[in-house]
């Protein structure tokens, strides 16, 4: 069993998923029912920039991306930051753990007190 957390998209009881999940559905407001895990899954990069002034201990240059996945017959699009800058419209991606995605002794926060790990997109070869 892994240790990773989940890349979790919320599904509402009509079955609209969203990321970040919220506990009311934007689409139809019906309450939240679930959550799809997409780590296992591909997207499609929709959109992506790459930010060169960043937040203290993001790595930049920075390139972000939307991406959309397919579940069932439903979309959700999710931003996350790319494990290469080469990537482009219509590439497939897959999302990848990273256990720090910023250095946690460059904000002004306690580093204790904020979670420094989530998901980057990967282009499949």
């Amino acid at each position: 069993m892994s240790d990773e957390p989940g890349l979790l998209a919320v599904e509402c009881e009509n079955g609209h998923l969203s990321h970040p999940g919220h506990p009311i559905c934007g689409e139809c407001g019906a309450p939240r029912a679930g959550a799809v895990d997409l780590a296992g899954e591909t997207a499609m990069v929709v959109t992506w920039t790459t930010s060169h002034a960043t937040p203290p201990g993001v790595r930049e240059p920075n390139t972000l991306a939307i991406v959309e996945f397919e579940v069932g017959d439903q979309q959700v699009r999710v931003l996350g930051g790319t494990t290469t800058p080469d990537v482009a419209m219509g590439d497939t991606v897959r999302p990848v753990y990273v256990p720090e995605l910023r250095d946690p002794e460059a904000g002004i926060k306690v580093p204790e007190s904020q979670a420094w790990d989530g998901y980057r997109f990967e282009p499949v070869e």
